[in-house]
């Protein structure tokens, strides 16, 4: 099942990732932040 994407397509798909963690990282250090204002 081994598929070669092309170049860009892998690409892509790295950068999403990469994307989608660092806002999820981001969202967690806000909250973070956000509790220990008080």
């Amino acid at each position: 099942m081994e598929r070669k994407l092309p170049l860009w397509k892998r690409l892509a798909w790295m950068a999403a990732i990469w994307s989608a963690s660092v806002i999820a990282l981001g969202g967690v250090a806000g909250l973070i932040r956000l509790c220990l204002k008080d």
